[in-house]
């Protein structure tokens, strides 16, 4: 495990509403009301936006207006994060969009990069290799057929069975015990994630069946749509990585605005000021966000950023 990491989870920790639990129980935020008219934050300092099925459209492309959003909300003073499940070498896509500072939080929070750099990582918190091999036995005996691939700081490897990753040719192919071997403890790259595919069972059962079985070992959580868990470190979200990031720049929750649409979404959008699950969102983010904007496809978070903007410009001439 890197060092740091028990220093981020006890700074993060505090930070996180008690609404910030499995994905099954409904934010504090209340219910979801309807598009975009859920109350903003008197003053919003930071834009925390998840990418695939939030920020970025169904091709993976972002819309000249959210492109322009994204530039108009930076000009103004306001930060944008990207929050993101995908690895940090898979951020390519927004790259080019990032302005002064480039922070991303990758890997549902275990890492903290630079997108103005090489890949450069600022902080990794990593899943013990234990604990997931932990989680490799447990799931193998309560959901047979279950297979696996262990995401590094340095690249993905997997099983034979495990759906092959065509954007990572440099895979190693391996079964899981294998892959988490160490010849002696604290070597080896830091584990950032440990994926886990069953190709029969229904996501959100698979996603309860294993949070039940595994307990407190580990975080799980799931962004596909298919059978596909994704496992961290316990205490390991992207909103306790995000409460870290806040705390460093002196910014409250109350100053954030969110935006998701899955389960590894429901810590963040529940631990923001106002939070909003996308139109096309799975039911638990919806339940968890204060408010609901349009679809990917419908710009529906450059949606929310305008009207914060123009909220903003309203403040400004009221005052003068």
């Amino acid at each position: 495990m890197p060092e740091g990491f028990f220093a981020v989870q006890e700074r993060t920790h505090s930070h996180v509403r008690p609404s910030a639990r499995p994905c099954t129980l409904v934010g504090e935020n209340g219910p979801v009301t309807s598009v975009t008219d859920a109350p903003l934050p008197a003053v919003t300092r930071l834009i925390a936006t998840d990418l695939d099925g939030t920020l970025l459209r169904d091709d993976k492309t972002l819309s000249a207006r959210t492109v322009a959003a994204l530039a108009a909300a930076e000009e103004a003073g306001v930060e944008v994060f990207f929050v993101t499940g995908r690895p940090a070498r898979w951020m390519d896509v927004v790259r080019s969009h990032v302005q002064s500072h480039g922070t991303a939080i990758c890997a549902n929070g275990a890492v903290v990069t630079d997108l103005r750099t090489d890949g450069d990582l600022l902080s990794v918190r990593a899943l013990e290799r234990g604990a997931a091999l932990h989680v490799v036995r447990t799931l193998r005996e309560v959901a047979p057929g279950t297979s696996f691939a262990v995401e590094l700081t340095t690249g993905i490897n997997y099983e034979p069975a495990y759906p092959p990753f065509h954007l990572d040719p440099g895979a190693t192919v391996a079964i899981a015990e294998k892959l988490l071997h160490e010849d002696a403890p604290g070597t080896g790259a830091p584990v950032l994630k440990l994926l886990a595919h069953h190709t029969e069972l229904a996501p959100d059962a698979f996603l309860d069946l294993a949070r039940t079985a595994v307990g407190d070992r580990a975080a799980i959580t799931r962004s596909s749509p298919s059978a596909l868990l994704e496992v961290s470190g316990l205490g390991v979200s992207k909103a306790t990585t995000l409460a870290a990031c806040c705390a460093e720049r002196g910014i409250a929750p109350a100053e954030v605005v969110a935006f998701g649409d899955m389960p590894n979404d429901v810590e963040m959008l529940s631990w923001a000021g106002a939070s909003f699950a996308m139109g096309n969102a799975h039911p638990d983010a919806l339940a968890a966000a204060s408010g609901r904007t349009a679809t990917n496809e419908e710009d529906g978070v450059a949606l929310v950023i305008e009207r914060i903007l123009a909220a903003r410009a309203e403040a400004r001439t009221e005052a003068r």
